[in-house]
């Protein structure tokens, strides 16, 4: 059985698309399943487009999401380079090849005169074809001008996509396409056959919009007498209306944005992998060993799947859960503004303590950053000034009635164990059973943080250590 090899060929134009991102996704996964190659080749020939520092970018992109290649503009293959501009006097050997056998030939026209022709087939109510023009005799290509490929059989072709099944177009997409541009550089309806059939590439994915251009590539397959590799066309990823495809205007982001904004790579590789392919079960959230084990062309759906950044959120924090508490501190960390580590009793321990009390809640670092800024978090980095008039429960007549029980807590807790939230817990629950849970643990936690809402005041009392929580209470009781 012939091996495996995928392949993803982005263009280093600045801007990892989530559906390029998903293509390369499903790549890597097919590839890693069945023991094969995965190949990440870097499209560069139209150089007008070409932004710099993209190729960087690329691999920054999916090396954050675990995807490697096994070939890369890092990493020559058998083949030679995974750079399109590196391989050009292989394409010109193709080309040439299609030369010999007549089935290429220099472009003669200007462009003026190719515009002359458009206008005409535009007032015929035509399309415009090249080949109706080609011209009896070719001359000798020097390189000069662009060298269109002939279409030798115009005729409707069939063939099969792993996802969509048996496909046909017409005559009307067959034609005399340019396949070397007269900078010398290839256009990507020629590179992209000569590199996947020299690179051995098994599988072609990639998105719905190259199926009319197929015949096209079937026509140069045929030609350079190239067998034809397996077709997985994509389906689109839709934005959240599921109407249209997603674009920048619906709000696609670049990849590494997501990862600045705080989604974990393992989140979002499972959350792209459900755009578009089902695995037939309940199941939503899957590890990369059990993602790869599960994966299967078979399974990759024709019609679009919808980007829903709730369903992001959702998936990120079940994978912050996951964290351990020293690595979900280390997330809080990057996420808190200087006005929060800049505290005075800021230290790398106080914030670990509080950790779990954030995971259990937070989806993103946004949410932890809006937080920290409305002043969420300070009471475990500083000691805050507590309105006595807080520390009135609704069933007393005022602050002072809290006096007392404050006082007993004072005491019980002097006397307490703060190793862990529970053992703080276990000194002072039967006396709040006694006197009524709201009648104690409301004016200890507002003792401990100032605030309305905050965590049980057992985290509280645990987060900023036995000295600091006794300092507290003893301070409000002298201010009541």
């Amino acid at each position: 059985m012939k091996k495996i090899v995928t392949r993803f060929a982005p263009s280093p134009t600045g801007f990892m698309h989530i559906g390029g991102v998903r293509t390369a996704l499903y790549s890597y996964l097919y590839a890693q399943k069945m023991g094969g190659d995965f190949i990440l080749r870097i499209e560069d020939t139209d150089k007008s487009r070409e932004v710099k520092g993209s190729i960087a970018h690329i691999q920054e992109s999916l090396t954050w999401l675990g995807i490697d290649w096994k070939y890369g503009p890092d990493k020559p293959g058998p083949f030679g380079s995974c750079l399109q501009s590196d391989r050009l006097d292989i394409y010109k050997k193709y080309a040439q090849t299609l030369v010999d056998k007549g089935l290429a030939y220099p472009d003669p026209y200007t462009n003026e005169e190719l515009e002359a022709f458009r206008e005409q087939a535009k007032a015929e109510k035509r399309p415009f074809l090249y080949r109706e023009h080609r011209p009896e005799t070719f001359g000798v290509w020097d390189g000069t001008k662009p060298l269109r490929f002939k279409v030798s059989e115009v005729k409707r072709y069939h063939w099969t996509d792993a996802v969509r099944g048996e496909l046909e177009a017409g005559e009307e997409m067959l034609d005399d396409i340019i396949i070397i541009k007269a900078d010398g550089y290839p256009t990507y309806n020629f590179a992209h056959i000569v590199d996947d059939h020299e690179m051995e590439v098994t599988h072609v994915m990639r998105g719905e919009e190259f199926i009319a251009s197929t015949p096209k590539f079937l026509s140069l397959y045929d030609a350079l007498e190239i067998p034809y590799p397996v077709f997985v066309t994509m389906p689109p990823i839709m934005a959240a209306d599921g109407k249209k495809k997603l674009g920048k205007r619906d709000g696609a982001k670049d990849l590494l944005e997501y990862r600045t904004e705080g989604y974990l790579p393992e989140a979002m590789v499972n959350f792209l992998a459900l755009i578009g392919w089902n695995p037939g079960t309940e199941q939503e959230v899957f590890g990369e060993t059990e993602l790869i084990e599960t994966f299967t062309l078979e399974k990759i759906q024709r019609s679009g799947g919808a980007f829903n950044e709730e369903k992001l959120l959702w998936m990120n924090k079940e994978y912050l859960q996951k964290l351990s508490t020293e690595d979900f501190a280390k997330y809080v960390k990057d996420a808190l503004p200087e006005t929060i580590t800049s505290l005075p009793l800021f230290t790398e321990q106080t914030l670990l303590k509080l950790a779990p009390s954030i995971q259990e809640r937070v989806h993103s670092k946004a949410e932890i950053t809006q937080a920290a800024e409305e002043g969420e978090y300070s009471w475990a980095f500083s000691t805050p000034k507590v309105d006595p008039a807080l520390v009135q429960w609704k069933k007393d007549e005022s602050p002072k009635d809290a006096l007392p029980r404050l006082q007993k807590a004072l005491e019980l807790l002097t006397d307490a164990d703060f190793s862990t939230a529970d053992t703080i817990k276990s000194a002072v629950w039967d006396y709040a059973e006694e006197v009524g849970r709201g009648e104690l643990l409301w004016p200890l936690r507002v003792s401990l943080t100032g605030r309305e809402r905050s965590p049980d005041p057992f985290t509280c009392a645990f987060v900023v250590g036995k000295e600091e929580a006794l300092l507290r209470i003893q301070s409000i009781l002298n201010s009541i």
